[in-house]
């Protein structure tokens, strides 16, 4: 495969693709001892700025672990294109009717037979402050070859690559 520049624009749109092209990913949150819990999640599309939301119960150990601590991961895989993205920022829980009709799947009912109005459905929001991923199919795979992540930080309103060395790959 050819190497391809390695510019915020091109490793957004790949990080976009990956997310996109797969219906579930990995939210990650610490409870109070510091440990790392892990489940799998359905997330809705991204946003412009890659701000993903998830519908979850207000019972659940991830909101209370997200209301105790904010930072949180999310880690999507797609193993056709051999690439991963993995999103590191903050997590908040959010009430708002609006928004929890916006984001709603319709074979949520089985989990919320009162629908998004109701009091047991809550939304997640996550905002990304770092992004690190990894594409084999598109050659995103930073020098020494495969063993790191391309990698990107907010800055303000823009990615900036982050890192040292060439990010051509």
């Amino acid at each position: 495969m050819e190497k391809a520049e390695m510019t915020p624009q091109y490793l957004l749109e790949i990080a976009r693709d990956t997310i996109e092209g797969v219906e579930y990913c990995f939210l990650i949150t610490l409870n109070k001892s510091g440990q790392a819990n892990a489940r799998l999640v359905q997330h809705f599309k991204p946003e412009a700025e890659l701000t993903i939301w998830i519908g979850t119960s207000s019972k659940s150990r991830k909101v209370r672990e997200i209301l105790y601590q904010c930072h949180t991961t999310l880690t999507f895989q797609d193993d056709r294109d051999y690439s991963y993205v993995t999103l590191l920022g903050s997590a908040s829980v959010e009430t708002d009717l609006n928004q929890r009709q916006r984001y709603w799947h319709d074979d949520s009912i089985a989990y919320f037979p009162a629908g998004p109005g109701g009091n047991d459905y809550v939304l997640i929001k996550f905002v990304p402050s770092r992004i690190e991923l990894m594409n084999f199919t598109r050659g995103v795979t930073p020098e020494p070859f495969g063993l790191r992540p391309a990698a990107l930080a907010r800055a303000e309103e823009s990615w900036v690559l982050e890192g040292r060395g060439d990010f051509r790959c």
